[in-house]
C-alpha cells in the first residue's frame, strides 16, 4: 500500500514533487480570489509562497503597484494571516499587537491602525490587557486579525480566516475585509 510520501520504504522521507504548476491569476486594486478546496490539496501551499513564506521552484510572484511600478519583492506587501494565529499565548494582547505593529511597519507609507484601534474595531478593547492564551478561541482569532489593521498592507492572504468565529465575527471579518477592499487594496 502506498503512502502519502510514495511507497513504503519512503515513509518519513520528504517529499520531493510538486505541489502544483502553471498557477496563475491576476487581481486589480479591490478584488479578492478565494482558493477552494478538499483538504491537502496545496491551498495553504500556495498561500503561503505568495507570502513568501516558501520558495517558489519556478516563476514569480509579482506585485503591480497603483503607480504602474513592479513592487521590488511582492510579499513584503502581504499580510499573511494563516489558520494559525501567530501569537504568544505568555504575552498580553497589547504586546502581541505592538510585536507585530514594530515588526510590519507600514507599507508605501501608507498607515496601519493604532493597536487600540483595531482592538476596537474587532470589538475587544478590553481584552488589551490580558495574556493572549487568557481568551477563547474565537477572541484570539478575531485579535489576530487585528494584526491586519494595524501595520498597513495592501494585500491580505488568509488561510481559513474565519476559523473559530461565530457568525457575528464572521459578519465582522466581512465588514473588515468589505471596508479593505472598497480602499481599493
Amino acid at each position: 500500500m502506498k503512502n502519502a510520501f510514495g511507497s513504503p520504504r519512503n515513509r518519513g522521507k520528504p517529499w520531493r514533487g510538486k505541489a502544483f504548476s502553471a498557477v496563475s491569476f491576476d487581481l486589480a486594486s479591490g478584488e479578492s480570489l478565494v482558493l477552494k478546496g478538499k483538504n491537502g490539496t496545496g491551498k495553504s501551499t500556495l498561500i503561503r509562497t505568495v507570502a513568501g513564506l516558501l520558495p517558489l521552484e519556478e516563476g514569480s510572484v509579482t506585485l503591480t503597484l497603483d503607480d504602474g511600478r513592479t513592487a521590488p519583492r511582492a510579499p513584503e506587501a502581504c499580510h499573511y494571516l494563516g489558520h494559525r494565529n501567530a501569537m504568544k499565548k505568555e504575552l498580553t494582547v497589547e504586546e502581541n499587537l505592538q510585536f507585530w505593529k514594530s515588526f510590519f511597519g507600514d507599507y508605501q507609507g501608507r498607515s496601519g491602525m493604532e493597536i487600540d484601534e483595531a482592538a476596537d474595531a474587532l470589538g475587544l478593547i478590553g481584552l488589551l490587557h490580558l495574556p493572549f492564551g487568557y481568551l477563547s478561541a474565537g477572541q484570539q482569532r478575531r485579535m489576530a486579525m487585528a494584526k491586519l489593521l494595524t501595520a498597513w498592507r495592501p494585500v491580505w492572504l488568509l488561510d481559513e480566516p474565519t476559523a473559530a468565529l461565530d457568525s457575528q465575527s464572521e459578519s465582522l471579518f466581512a465588514r473588515l475585509m468589505k471596508t479593505h477592499l472598497d480602499q481599493g487594496e
